[in-house]
């Protein structure tokens, strides 16, 4: 029996690529164990959106080999695709084949060359040279069971100063639309109920003139089976009155946005190199609350970036603040080398970064508690994932439209059902009690 075993690192889209590469190995005969486990095959797919990510990424590499030195080490992704464009060998890496963005579904073939004539192989480039192709991966069975994340668009053409990912990840790239509509009727055909759009830099779906974001959003919305549609991370900039207005119309979008922020300090986001002023982001979030009740706005937000001075925090978060996020995700700058902020005069201090990230926080967790708040004794629809156990009781769990996880008792199995109910009170801080349920 051939194993396999694969390793993700990183963001959704990572995620989703090592799943298809999953699928990918068993259609061709192998077994997958966990990673902990002795296998004939590793698959590492890595990241390299920091430096943290990138000795990470090294460590699970050097484990595999450990785990079986005589496993064939496939090394995949971002870290892969930076440090070989770097100069860094295949035999420096530790793996036996290396495979770039954009380039995974070569996987099988590799594999092939390397078990036949046992040559070192290597199926990557600079994928910043031209390319302009979308590398087609598709999902059938994702591990989940009641959502499934689609990727529809890959590659950034912003170059954010603090941001490695479009020399990673390349040039914009978008799915054609038919090839999106066929994964997702066939997920929907093996029972998934909600779809989880995402990509490196979704807002750039596209091709000018003929289709947007929006229409796909749109496309979503007639397939048969599929019951909710959610949005990965959002530019604020795709928030505009038209989208707004025709998203709106949309019966089954999750009124749950993830809009990048970073700051809400002007001068902070122009050395940033973001597209947009922190009237422009308002505007959005308006936007969407106008066409919505009550929508989750979340987002991310970097605290210390080069030359942030007091001052310019103190700005930051009072927009923070003015905007009222449901769930900030707070992260302390950290040097990327190879981007223009790690060069960079009047670094921040890594102590005033961890007293800013604790202000925001526990700003942050004020507004989620207030946010939560807002739906007692209101009646929500609910998506059932799975059974948890809180305080020594057993229950039910699964999310609203807006993601708030919400939990009930029932003796009955409704595992990827939508129920209704009416949310009374906290199971715990961050987990809300659904009453009065009703199947939908």
């Amino acid at each position: 029996m051939k194993k396999a075993a694969l390793h993700n690192l990183g963001c959704k889209v990572n995620a989703y690529e090592t799943e298809a590469m999953e699928q990918m190995l068993i259609e061709d005969g192998y077994t997958i164990v966990p990673f902990s486990e002795e296998a004939d095959v590793y698959v590492i797919n890595t990241c390299s959106v920091t430096n943290i990510a990138d000795k990470k990424s090294r460590q699970m590499i050097h484990r595999a080999k450990r785990k079986n030195p005589n496993a064939v080490v496939i090394g995949a992704g971002c870290y892969i695709q930076t440090a070989t464009i770097a100069g860094v060998t295949p035999e420096e890496l530790a793996c036996d084949i290396i495979i770039g963005n954009n380039q995974k579904n070569r996987l099988i073939e590799e594999l092939h060359k390397f078990i036949e004539d046992h040559r070192m192989e290597s199926a990557i480039f600079d994928i910043n040279d031209g390319v302009a192709e979308y590398e087609n991966l598709t999902m059938f069975s994702p591990k989940e069971h009641t959502r499934a994340f689609v990727k529809i668009q890959d590659g950034c053409n912003q170059f954010c100063s603090y941001c490695i990912i479009p020399f990673a990840r390349g040039r914009v790239r978008s799915r054609k639309i038919e090839s999106i509509v066929e994964e997702v009727t066939n997920l929907a055909k093996n029972g998934y109920k909600e779809i989880v759009l995402t990509g490196i830099h979704l807002s750039s779906y596209g091709i000018p003139g003929e289709i947007e974001l929006i229409d796909v959003i749109e496309m979503m919305d007639e397939i048969d089976g599929i019951e909710r549609i959610r949005l990965g991370s959002l530019e604020p900039q795709v928030c505009t009155e038209e989208f707004c207005q025709r998203i709106a119309k949309v019966k089954k979008i999750c009124p749950h946005f993830h809009l990048s922020l970073q700051s809400g300090s002007d001068a902070t986001l122009k050395r940033m190199n973001r597209k947009y002023d922190a009237f422009e982001y308002k505007k959005g979030c308006e936007r969407l609350r106008k066409v919505f009740d009550n929508p989750a706005i979340t987002t991310d937000v970097i605290v210390g970036f080069p030359q942030e001075s007091e001052e310019e925090f103190l700005e930051s978060k009072a927009f923070l603040e003015d905007i009222h996020f449901y769930e900030m995700h707070v992260f302390k700058y950290s040097r990327r080398h190879g981007t223009k902020a790690a060069s960079m005069d009047r670094q921040i201090n890594e102590s005033i970064k961890a007293l800013r990230s604790d202000e925001l926080i526990s700003l942050g967790g004020k507004m989620s508690k207030e946010y939560r708040d807002s739906f007692l004794n209101k009646e929500v629809s609910v998506l059932v994932e799975e059974v948890l156990e809180f305080n020594g009781k057993t229950y039910w769990t699964g999310f609203t439209k807006e993601y708030i996880r919400v939990a009930f008792e029932s003796e009955k199995d409704l595992a990827n059902q939508i129920v209704s109910g009416i949310i009374k009170d906290y199971v715990t801080e961050e987990v809300m009690l659904l009453d009065s349920l009703q199947l939908s």
